[in-house]
């Protein structure tokens, strides 16, 4: 039985997609419209969760982005992408993929939640979460002023869960990384990947991508 991937357009979940794309493991693809913001009836009911990324392997549906990442990975692709305890990059590489979703995503979700909740720019809440924002972007900016990848010049699963809040994220949450230039150079490296590219094109075929230093001209939310 075929991996199953359930992508939500325009969501975290491209994560999987282009890691299956890395590791040439087949997948098949079956991709979901917001409606008219979040996920649809037809994606809550694959998992309690009500999200995306969930991907089913025979009796098994899963969740939560870093689990599927480590999940696939490891048993179809031989652990590749992600380092072993005795790699010299390894707490490096362990710090950062979890990092993505365990800081930089909440942090930067303020924003979206602020312009829900119709908050002034200038409120305590919203300079908080600038503030944070900024330092996130900031310790990238200088992890990446030395090395290629995050886990040092080895591209890993760290850099597949990181990208999507500086990128696709932006649709949702607007912010520059003008400031930031060691981070627009490890954008650009990103989309030299022809496993990026792909799974982009077949996650959300036509979209914009959002690679450089500003967000998207014409956010969603």
């Amino acid at each position: 039985m075929v991996l199953t991937i359930h992508h939500l357009r325009i969501s975290q979940s491209e994560r999987v997609i282009w890691l299956c794309e890395e590791l040439s493991i087949p997948y098949e693809l079956k991709s979901y419209t917001r409606s008219p913001l979040l996920a649809p009836p037809e994606l809550k009911a694959v998992h309690p969760q009500g999200s995306a990324p969930a991907i089913q392997d025979g009796d098994l549906t899963l969740a939560e982005s870093g689990a599927c990442l480590e999940y696939i990975a490891h048993k179809y692709g031989g652990g590749k992408l992600f380092l072993p305890p005795t790699h010299k990059d390894y707490a490096h590489f362990l710090y950062w993929f979890h990092w993505s979703n365990g800081t930089l995503m909440p942090t930067v979700m303020r924003g979206m939640f602020g312009k829900f909740a119709r908050l002034a720019p200038d409120s305590e809440v919203m300079k908080m979460s600038n503030e944070r924002t900024g330092r996130c972007l900031s310790m990238l900016d200088e992890r990446l002023k030395d090395n290629t990848w995050l886990a040092g010049e080895e591209f890993t699963a760290a850099d597949v869960m990181m990208v999507f809040p500086l990128t696709t994220g932006r649709y949702f949450v607007q912010f520059s990384l003008a400031e930031y230039p060691n981070l627009v150079k490890y954008l650009g490296r990103v989309g030299e990947r022809e496993a990026y590219r792909r799974a982009m094109e077949k996650g959300d075929p036509g979209l914009s991508l959002v690679l450089g230093a500003e967000p998207p001209e014409k956010p969603l939310v």
